[in-house]
């Protein structure tokens, strides 16, 4: 579009399907949408979308944003998570013999906890970004390659991004979100009808497990461990519709044989 004539940028177009566009611009962008009729589907099909999302995700624009992902909370985790690993190598040093064994028991409950919360803040992170129109992620689904390697570096692991076109999913983009063991990757896909799903991966020292499912506040998720990594799909409760999307997702990131949840 700026190519053929910049009066109207497409930001503009954006700001004016959400209602953000200045008064003094909103009649510039109406004459050039009369005469600009490609323009004027885009628009079209974008305030249909939007109508179509909030239809289907309002209720949840209006819940209030968990505590665990509040800004102040998460620089608090991470200061004492700073603190816990000084402690622990501290106490480290004087583990030895029957103890070791007392402290792996310990280790493996706190590890299944963690998958759990791990799984929680996908959840949050699916409702919260699920109901953005505009800028439901940092990095366009058209830049595949540079958002594999921007998140594989930030995550600290190679992180795969499924092909779900099979399933009707196109995808959407992804950005790098905070998370219960560090930096976390987060991919989102569309359908056809605008029915959104999440993929939140991360690292975990949980052990490898096949796909488990559990449910939210309207909406239910899938999870697994696969080597280093907990992954998460996330999307409406419909159980069998949610398990086809992420079987096609294990199948992808798990790229060896194993055996699979329901």
């Amino acid at each position: 579009m700026t190519e053929r004539d910049p009066i109207v940028s497409e930001d503009e177009l954006h700001a004016y399907v959400d209602g953000e566009l200045p008064a003094e611009r909103r009649g510039a962008v109406e004459a050039w949408l009369a005469t600009h009729p490609d323009d004027a589907a885009r628009v079209a099909a974008w305030r249909s979308q939007a109508e179509l999302i909030r239809a289907r995700y309002g209720g949840a624009a209006d819940e209030k944003l968990p505590r665990r992902l509040e800004l102040a909370r998460l620089a608090r985790r991470r200061q004492w998570r700073l603190t816990a690993m000084v402690a622990a190598a501290v106490l480290a040093a004087f583990v030895a013999g029957g103890a070791a064994g007392w402290f792996a028991r310990d280790a493996e409950g706190a590890s299944s906890s963690d998958l759990r919360k791990f799984t929680a803040d996908a959840l949050d992170a699916y409702r919260l970004y699920v109901v953005e129109v505009r800028h439901p992620v940092e990095v366009a689904g058209d830049e595949r390659p540079h958002l594999v390697q921007w998140l594989s570096k930030r995550v600290g692991s190679p992180v795969r991004i499924p092909e779900l076109d099979k399933m009707g999913l196109k995808l959407v983009g992804g950005r790098l979100l905070p998370g219960p063991t560090g930096a976390t990757a987060f991919f989102m896909y569309e359908n056809g009808s605008g029915e959104r799903f999440t993929l939140y991966c991360g690292q975990t020292d949980d052990r490898e497990t096949a796909l488990r499912y559990t449910t939210g506040d309207h909406n239910a998720a899938y999870y697994w461990v696969d080597h280093n990594m907990a992954c998460v799909l996330s999307g409406p409760a419909e159980r069998d519709k949610l398990h086809a999307i992420a079987q096609a997702a294990y199948d992808q990131i798990d790229t060896r044989s194993s055996p699979r949840g329901g």
